[in-house]
């Protein structure tokens, strides 16, 4: 019983998100590429192999990729909260 109340509460809860176009892909490379660039100024970048182009390890090349990931997923779905997307 209270599984369904849940399970009917949460299919209301779920904003309507975009579909892929090239806006979302802008977005998300934007903010991977300034999460990446801001990845060369935590304290040691260096630690593990080390990345052939960029100053940074490729570890820390992936978290940050990783994060830049999901902080562009959050500005997707804050822009289209909002209107804007």
């Amino acid at each position: 019983m209270t599984y369904s109340i849940l399970l009917a509460a949460a299919a209301r809860s779920v904003p309507a998100t975009p579909a892929w176009n090239p806006t979302v892909g802008i977005i998300i490379s934007i903010s991977s590429l300034v999460i990446v660039l801001l990845s060369t100024r935590i304290e040691k970048p260096l630690v593990g192999p080390k990345f052939p182009i960029l100053p940074i390890s490729i570890p820390t090349f992936v978290a940050a990729m990783a994060f830049g990931h999901i902080i562009g997923v959050g500005i997707v779905l804050g822009l289209t909260y909002i209107g804007r997307l």
